[in-house]
């Protein structure tokens, strides 16, 4: 069983004490590199929604068809010394370019990922990377947000891990498992799981011409820190070959174990440890009595799992569990393509959502997560909650809302391109405050160091340290229970307090962040690049006082960040303009895209005139909107005219 906040926070001195052992061991341990050559086929049939109905487990031997591993060279594989009851084959290979990851993990088309021994490359790369008592005979996790590919290659992973002598891998069903149920695994499991795989490309849009994903997650359950992912890309550069075992495919559908000798895959329900974790965080009674009164319009909730992983767990859970209409599921089912969808939580991108929100009878609360289940984006009736403000207010309630902070959060932090709503909070509630680059990473060393409770990012990332990821149905459970808080003592025929209630409540109190951010996805390289430089040399020569427009420069710089817990710096994080009004204009290239580069720019003014505060967000940023176009010559350096996205 989950033992709330002394369970979640057991892990944070060991996690801290094995930072400083991986870092002593990836700087002076040598490893021989391995790989392999990967040919398979793939199957673009849709997955169904899973269903979490009690099953008992199976102990039973491996009977599906074995995946064809063969070497890339003209050399032949040669079996090496092996686990007990198992044959592991080393497999020739050559480095091959391009396997750098991102912000959170490797990502690219899935064309590319089907290259020959592409992804056996990074995973040999991984292992050959961490100090083998992190992995020997240990347990792994493996889930997925169920896009295509996702079936070939947890295969590939196990196979590698098997070779690499790991004693078990857990797997989710069908390999689904959602990227915060991943992290919530990991530390359920914490005295035996050493880590694990999480195979997504979040938000970006899945099928056989699209998007492919693959990351690691540290035995706290946070991504892989700097350190690792550095480790891996050197070692994707020298790589000569894999230990690969030789072993059948394992049947992924149906729960239970299969051996191999001493190595071993179970098959888990991916529904259960994080449906538990959620009952020891929320008050679900009192998000159930909300959902089930009678005075709420019909349909009074809508949630988008936009074909994606948290299909898998939006019927278990705000059905099943909190009463909710089963009509109330939109796109429901997990798909390969996504319904031919791009699963962003946004208001371009789930359309459908926001098309039944500005209604004329929409519904009094809306919400949608993406790919693997770990962004969110909340909904009033014809109303938007902006991540900055969402997470700001989650922090400004969490007390007296969810009982999982009812001693109070520890402290609070941001990404440094989101809005300063939540910077107030901390101020109001005296709390401290961390501004960190963008990757959920960075919040893990702050959250095992108990610095940090409730934290997140412009780009639709909100979270705590209930686990190591952002978590998006945890985002809609934490308003849901802020809504039901308000109304716990609202007698039936009285005025609710809407989303939109709530958030303007917020801003009268604090004042409003008015913020935007312009994405302008798969501009050519070359052409980001040279503006990104472009602006880090006209910061090099800016100064306190420089006048743009009606905007008095108070700083320029390009952002960078020393972790206070283990003193890492981490540099070029965004190029900011910081005005002397608190106004902010800042520009940065994504590392979570799979082809160019997206260039996004995000502006933001500080409003305390609550006559204002109902402004529209485009009209009141509209001269820092020309002035950010204008200073950083998008226009000219990537011919573009128009966003992709404004949020």
């Amino acid at each position: 069983m989950w033992q709330s906040l002394d369970f979640l926070e057991s892990l944070d001195k060991e996690k801290l004490a094995l930072r400083s052992r991986i870092f002593i061991s990836l700087h002076l341990t040598q490893f021989a590199p391995f790989l392999s050559n990967a040919i398979f086929s793939s199957s673009s049939s849709s997955l169904s929604l899973l269903s979490c109905s009690p099953r008992l487990p199976l102990i039973r031997t491996s009977h599906a068809h074995s995946l064809s591993i063969k070497a890339s060279s003209s050399s032949s594989s040669t079996a090496i010394a092996d686990p007990e009851g198992i044959k592991v084959n080393s497999v020739p290979t050559k480095p091959i370019e391009g396997q750098k990851t991102g912000t959170s993990g490797l990502r690219k088309k899935v064309k590319v990922f089907k290259q020959e021994n592409y992804l056996a490359n990074w995973i040999q790369a991984l292992f050959n990377s961490l100090p083998p008592e992190d992995y020997k005979n240990g347990h792994l996790v493996l889930g997925g947000d169920g896009r295509y590919f996702n079936k070939e290659a947890a295969q590939i992973i196990i196979k590698i891990a098997a070779g690499n002598g790991v004693g078990k891998i857990m797997v989710g069903r069908d390999g689904i498992m959602s990227t915060p149920a991943v992290s919530a695994v990991i530390r359920k499991q914490k005295a035996i799981a050493n880590g694990g795989f999480i195979m997504s490309a979040s938000h970006n849009p899945g099928g056989p011409e699209y998007d492919w994903g693959i990351k690691f997650n540290y035995s706290s359950g946070q991504p892989a820190p700097e350190s690792i992912t550095d480790k891996i890309y050197g070692n994707t550069l020298s790589i000569s070959e894999i230990k690969m075992a030789d072993i059948p495919d394992v049947d992924l559908s149906s729960l239970g174990v299969t051996n191999f000798g001493n190595f071993s895959v179970e098959v888990v329900d991916p529904v259960s440890d994080y449906l538990e974790l959620m009952e020891n965080v929320f008050d679900f009674p009192l998000i159930r009595s909300l959902l089930s009164r009678s005075d709420f319009r019909y349909k009074l909730f809508v949630f988008d799992a936009m074909h994606a992983v948290t299909g898998a767990y939006a019927k278990p859970i705000f059905v099943e569990k909190l009463g909710a209409k089963p009509d109330s599921i939109l796109n429901g089912v997990p798909l390969e393509d996504f319904g031919h969808g791009h699963p962003d939580p946004n208001l371009t991108y789930a359309r459908d959502l926001v098309a039944i929100m500005y209604g004329e009878n929409g519904p009094d609360f809306g919400a949608a997560s993406d790919g693997d289940g770990d962004r969110n984006m909340i909904l009033g009736k014809g109303f938007f909650v902006t991540p900055s403000d969402s997470v700001a207010i989650i922090a400004a309630n969490a007390q007296e809302a969810i009982p999982y902070f009812k001693s109070g959060p520890k402290g609070l932090a941001r990404s440094m391109p989101t809005s300063g709503a939540l910077d107030r909070v901390a101020e109001k509630l005296k709390l401290p405050f961390f501004e960190v680059p963008t990757g959920w990473k960075f919040f893990g060393n702050l959250m095992d160091a108990r610095k940090l409770s409730v934290c997140g990012e412009e780009s639709f990332g909100t979270g705590s340290d209930h686990i190591r990821e952002k978590d998006g149905i945890w985002a809609v459970l934490a308003w849901l229970s802020i809504v039901a808080h308000r109304n716990k003592d609202k007698k039936p025929g009285e005025k609710l307090i809407s989303v939109s209630d709530v958030v303007k409540a917020h801003w009268a109190t604090y004042g409003r962040n008015f913020f935007s951010r312009y994405d302008y996805e798969e501009c050519e390289s070359e052409g980001a690049n040279k503006m990104i430089g472009y602006l880090r040399d006209l910061v090099s020569k800016s100064k306190a006082g420089d006048k743009y427009g009606n905007y008095v420069l108070q700083f320029a710089d390009d952002f960078a960040y020393t972790d206070p817990v283990d003193g890492s710096v981490a540099s070029k994080q965004g190029v900011r303009f910081v005005f002397t009004d608190g106004s902010r204009i800042i520009f940065r290239l994504s590392g979570t895209g799979s082809a160019g580069a997206t260039v996004r720019i995000y502006i933001e003014q500080f409003e305390p005139d609550v006559s204002k505060h109902e402004m529209d967000a485009q009209s009141a940023l509209k001269p820092l909107i020309d002035l950010a176009l204008s200073v950083s010559k998008l226009r000219d350096f990537t011919g573009r005219e128009k966003p992709t996205v404004i949020t």
